[in-house]
């Protein structure tokens, strides 16, 4: 992959964690840029580190298995309490 995509990768990588550092996102908002950092850096990975890289179905259906436990713990949280999302 040639230095320009690269660059580009690690330029929407950095924007969209910046945009986690804010207290005024909607937590679905939120879910949404957590998940597009997650497929943002996997192919940085791969054309850095080759042969490191999870295929597209194996990430896909770890972050789906991430966001059920999630859900399971968000539904077990006793009143007054927050989680926060995880950052990937």
């Amino acid at each position: 992959m040639s230095r320009h995509i690269f660059e580009q990768l690690d330029t929407a990588e950095q924007a969209l964690r910046e945009n986690l550092h804010r207290n005024d996102l909607d937590p679905t908002a939120r879910e949404h840029i957590e998940r597009a950092v997650s497929r943002v850096r996997e192919p940085s990975i791969a054309t850095n580190d080759l042969g490191k890289a999870r295929s597209v179905r194996r990430l896909v259906g770890e972050l789906e298995k991430v966001e059920r436990i999630v859900e399971k713990v968000r539904h077990r949280q006793q009143p007054g309490v927050t989680i926060k999302p995880i950052r990937v």
